[in-house]
């Protein structure tokens, strides 16, 4: 009778330590969501086109890091967006690849968005995505205008 009581009790505590603050589950968010200066975001996308836009440095040097950026179209069902891969994301941002972008951010560059995921979130490949993306609908190409409130 103690042996089921005291497995009962460790159940208890185990759900009890699942709920740590922090190990929230991840609200996904759709690419159709994103706006202008926000942050946090987590999306499963398909990687529809990559390009290498810049590469420097020599890998000849171990201390001198090569600098690799490639601008990716992403998406899902809702849309697409222009991600930019650094460095080591971009060996993972190959076209058709599925990829998990966690904690991603919106960043603004001449008037559109891009998402970007810098050192505190994280990619990951990820099994590939059942949708098909929507590609009529990219929010790269919207572009905003910077407006100045003057006050009266």
């Amino acid at each position: 009778m103690s042996a089921a009581q005291g497995g009962g009790g460790g159940s208890a505590a185990s759900a009890e330590a699942s709920e740590k603050p922090g190990l929230r589950k991840p609200v996904f968010t759709k690419v159709e969501q994103l706006k202008p200066g926000t942050n946090g975001h987590t999306l499963t996308v398909k990687v529809v086109t990559s390009k290498t836009v810049l590469q420097k440095g020599r890998s000849a040097s171990a201390n001198l890091r090569q600098t690799r950026i490639a601008e990716c179209l992403v998406g899902d069902e809702t849309g697409t967006i222009v991600f930019t891969a650094r460095n080591d994301q971009v060996d993972m941002m190959k076209a058709g690849a599925t990829v998990i972008l966690r904690n991603a951010k919106i960043d603004m560059f001449k008037g559109s968005m891009r998402l970007a995921v810098d050192k505190w979130g994280r990619v990951e490949v990820t099994e590939p995505a059942t949708f098909v993306v929507k590609e009529d609908n990219n929010l790269s190409l919207v572009e905003y205008e910077l407006v100045n409130v003057m006050e009266g």
